[in-house]
């Protein structure tokens, strides 16, 4: 995806780092719930990890199925009833699952993006080796001319998404480095479960830039 093999190789860290982390504490989860969050968050860094290098290609719609189930389940947890205190609980939580939707239908989005687009090629000969006349040699151009602005608008829209959500992650990443600055340490915990540390939001920081560059690199 990138043509810079030191960045490539450092966002690799960083998503492994990260999917790491959320297989450890799938592991150490108590709560069904929270085993299935996080391995979902650890299958997601691996799926973008293998977009990163163009790795599975055989598998992309699988991956883009499995991505937007877990989109559909952080979904369902954000708008549960406040009865299922074992889902997101409190306006916090219902952001926290609401956003990590939003991270996982990102992740579906990129794939398909990285499925439709196909490099287009401008052709200048068709028209002369095929034009006999100068009528049909006039055609010819206006015709390539239609292609060109045909094939401009297309590209414009396909790069909408894109870069409508290199704008949301960078923003993302600006509010967790935000949130970092004024974190205050705490135990406090709602059903055993304790508030996003740190660690976590430095992560879903890194996250947020990880996902901020590759959007960014489907706009050029």
């Amino acid at each position: 995806m990138f043509h810079i093999p030191a960045l490539t190789w450092t966002l690799t860290a960083v998503l492994l780092i990260a999917g790491s982390y959320h297989l450890a504490q799938a592991v150490r989860a108590r709560h069904l719930t929270d085993r299935v969050n996080n391995t979902l968050h650890a299958l997601m860094n691996t799926l973008m990890t293998a977009m990163l290098w163009n790795l599975g290609p055989s598998t992309l719609l699988a991956q883009i199925a499995i991505l937007t189930a877990a989109a559909l389940w952080f979904t369902l947890q954000a708008v549960a009833r406040p009865e299922f205190k074992l889902l997101c609980a409190g306006n916090q939580g219902r952001l926290k699952c609401a956003y990590h939707s939003l991270t996982m239908a990102a992740a579906a989005t990129m794939i398909t993006l990285m499925t439709t687009h196909t490099p287009t090629a401008t052709t200048t000969g068709t028209g002369t080796g095929t034009a006999t006349t100068a009528a049909g040699t006039h055609t010819a151009h206006h015709g390539s001319a239609y292609t060109t602005t045909d094939t401009t608008t297309t590209a414009a829209l396909g790069n909408t998404p894109a870069i409508a959500l290199t704008l949301v992650f960078a923003a993302a990443a600006t509010t967790f480095l935000i949130l970092i600055l004024r974190h205050r340490t705490t135990t406090t915990t709602h059903h055993g479960r304790k508030h996003p540390t740190r660690t976590e939001h430095a992560l879903e920081a890194l996250g947020a830039t990880t996902m901020a560059l590759m959007f960014a690199t489907m706009t050029t």
